[in-house]
């Protein structure tokens, strides 16, 4: 969960990273009066969510696939402990 959110965080940094370069030279327009942080910030957050869905799908599976498989092992563990029986 760790290494995925990492990644991801690495995406959005250098989405925002490369937006700053491209407002600061006027590839892309400036943001309203001191606005330019906040407008970087959306931008970078409206283009890293797709990136990151299409880039890290392979990790993501591979962690839903991790929890379906604990989530498997705890009901199996509650569903064993709910049919012991009780030792007298």
């Amino acid at each position: 969960m760790l290494r995925y959110s990492l990644m991801r965080l690495g995406i959005f940094a250098g989405c925002f990273l490369a937006l700053w370069g491209l407002v600061y030279v006027g590839a892309l327009p400036r943001g309203l009066g001191d606005s330019n942080l906040l407008w970087v910030l959306l931008l970078s957050i409206v283009v890293s969510a797709p990136l990151s869905f299409v880039l890290l799908r392979k990790q993501r599976d591979d962690l839903s696939a991790d929890i379906v498989e604990k989530v498997d092992r705890a009901k199996g563990r509650l569903h064993e402990n709910r049919t012991r029986e009780d030792a007298l």
